[in-house]
């Protein structure tokens, strides 16, 4: 996955400074000068770093549109004039961080560095919940059922009560269920079952 971080900043020297300390810490960087320019390049970067105070469109308007498009990227906001206030609001906003001008060089690169891994590490478990998801659904009805009674707990002959079927016949559907999620234990089932929220 890329490590590229989109800094946007209406001011080219800090834009400057800003691209040269990330690239010094092995990141690839994309500048842009404005929200608009940013938001039409489509860029496919991992983290995205806007200063607060623009023209036309503000920090908090782009992480605002960036809500409302559905872009997880995190975003981390610069200020020269933050205030308590406002670092509250762009927290509740969605933003990953708020890092206030003059920042220092050590506190910006860790926060990135960690909204980066942050990305990559949801990425794995939506990557990981789809496949588990398109192996229940690959089950049939009754193991499914199956796997849901497993889940919430219940033993064989419970099961098999609910379903109105032979205990045995329950132990055929959940050696199937167990084979097809590739569960080891039963423990490692009602993990998954909590993942995929059957319980």
């Amino acid at each position: 996955m890329t490590t590229k971080v989109s800094v946007v900043d209406d001011d080219p020297a800090v834009l400057d400074s800003i691209r040269l300390l990330l690239e010094t810490h092995g990141l690839d960087v994309e500048c842009f000068s404005s929200p608009d320019q940013f938001l039409n390049a489509a860029s496919e970067t991992s983290c995205i770093v806007s200063d607060v105070r623009m023209p036309v469109m503000t920090g908090m308007e782009l992480l605002a549109e960036l809500n409302a498009r559905g872009d997880g990227r995190p975003v981390i906001l610069l200020t020269g004039h933050g205030d308590i206030q406002m670092a509250v609001q762009a927290i509740r906003q969605g933003a990953y961080d708020f890092v206030e001008k003059p920042f220092e060089a050590s506190r910006l690169v860790a926060s990135i560095n960690e909204a980066i891994a942050k990305t990559q590490k949801d990425q794995s478990e939506r990557i990981a919940v789809k496949e588990l998801q398109e192996r229940f659904a690959s089950l049939s009805e009754r193991q499914k059922e199956t796997m849901m009674l497993l889940v919430k707990g219940m033993a064989n002959k419970e099961i098999a009560a609910r379903l109105g079927i032979s205990p045995r016949t329950v132990e055929i559907h959940r050696t199937w269920v167990m084979n097809k999620m590739a569960a080891k234990t039963l423990a490692e089932l009602v993990r998954i079952g909590i993942a995929l929220k059957l319980t």
